[in-house]
């Protein structure tokens, strides 16, 4: 594959990407004052509970900037909650409240609804397929950027 068709390979995940979650304001994000990069903190602080904000970063691939804004956006909400960590004080930990575990379990519900529209004309081996090779992209990333 010459470098022309990297480059456009690249740009059709990012145009994939950004496609998928375009629909989440109008479908979602709007009738729970929720937006994509909340709710990305969201997913990201229910699946790893107990989390720091560094971890959030790492784990959804977003800059130090967007997700304190989400979290103190969250935090407002009272749907987040940080706790500071016991054994380093200076460190706090994130957790969803109440509230937000109600929340996350109505988005996550849509965001399934979502991905099996997207998988629809794709058989099990094709998804498979798809997440080993992103699984391998993740790991060069993290191989190349550290």
């Amino acid at each position: 594959m010459d470098a022309a068709a990297d480059d456009l390979l690249l740009l059709q995940l990012v145009r994939v990407v950004n496609l998928a979650g375009r629909p989440f304001a109008q479908r979602v994000g709007r009738e729970h004052r929720l937006t994509l990069p909340e709710w990305r903190v969201m997913a990201v602080v229910a699946r790893l509970p107990g989390c720091t904000a560094s971890q959030v970063c790492e784990q959804c691939g977003m800059d130090k900037m967007a997700v304190s804004r989400a979290l103190g956006s969250l935090q407002r909400a009272q749907r987040v909650d940080r706790c500071a960590d016991p054994d380093d004080q200076r460190c706090n930990r994130l957790y969803l409240s109440e509230a937000g575990r109600a929340l996350h379990a109505v988005v996550h519900e849509a965001a399934r609804h979502r991905e099996a529209e997207l998988f629809e004309g794709m058989v099990p081996a094709e998804r498979e397929q798809l997440a080993a090779a992103l699984e391998k992209m993740l790991a060069a990333m993290a191989r190349v950027d550290h």
